[in-house]
């Protein structure tokens, strides 16, 4: 109980310095480190399982300006919140909040301008985040069955996930996983991803047969893969609160 409450202190010591500044222990960390999560938009002290806690402390003080100019350099967060236009495959929709006291369930739907939200919640942003995933599965899903069929290939099972590190990917039995944030980028980009995966269940690897066949799937194979090499980070913000507690 003591190492929790201990733990707990040293926390509080970081929020003071910043309040996206988070301890993440470590067993394989043999030194200190500051590191930026993208995802979560979130700077993490990286310790050793056993540290110091005044020369952890020390370390991130000295780094305060360097963990400042990373948080600044990030895209602003976009909270899913009344009145937050959010782009959904290409198209700019609005979130509009519909407050319905004597409903029992959250109903969303969306049109050709919004998305709107019947419900008695005062924060239904894991409802929207929901919402836009089974959406988001339903037209990845489509369209990437519809690549697989034109190369004659078969996927096995497709899921999306919040993933930190990549956008897609493809195992040797045809399972393919794809980030449900693809849903946040230009249809050229999120339709380049899902080619590229596909194409790996031809060629496992990023040999040139590969590119031309990731190519051919593609609407628009260069403006798609420039897109997601060079903004791809920006899909991150989205669905995230601007108030700096609920980055943990």
């Amino acid at each position: 109980m003591r190492a929790n409450s201990d733990l707990s202190e040293f926390q509080a010591n970081l929020h003071e310095i910043h309040p996206r500044l988070f301890l993440k222990v470590s067993p394989r960390a043999k030194r200190l480190a500051l590191r930026l999560d993208n995802h979560t938009h979130n700077i993490n002290l990286v310790v050793p399982k056993r540290f110091n806690k005044a020369n952890a402390l020390t370390f991130a003080v000295t780094h305060t300006c360097w963990i400042n100019e990373q948080l600044d350099s990030l895209p602003q967060s976009v909270p899913f919140e009344d009145g937050v236009i959010i782009p959904v495959f290409g198209r700019a929709l609005t979130i509009k909040i519909i407050p319905t006291p004597n409903k029992r369930r959250t109903e969303i739907s969306h049109d050709a301008q919004f998305i709107n939200i019947h419900t008695n919640l005062e924060d239904p942003a894991t409802r929207i985040k929901r919402y836009l995933k089974e959406i988001g599965a339903a037209k990845m899903s489509a369209l990437a069955h519809e690549k697989a069929a034109l190369i004659n290939k078969e996927i096995t099972k497709l899921d999306l996930r919040d993933t930190k590190s990549r956008w897609g990917s493809c195992s040797p039995d045809g399972r393919i996983m794809l980030s449900w944030r693809l849903i946040f980028a230009p249809y050229d980009a999120m339709d380049y991803v899902v080619a590229h995966e596909v194409a790996h269940l031809k060629h496992m690897d990023h040999s040139q047969r590969f590119w031309k066949q990731c190519e051919a799937l593609c609407l628009d194979y260069k403006s798609g893969k420039k897109w997601i090499r060079t903004n791809g980070h920006e899909l991150t913000r989205y669905g995230l609160s601007a108030k700096p507690d609920d980055f943990k």
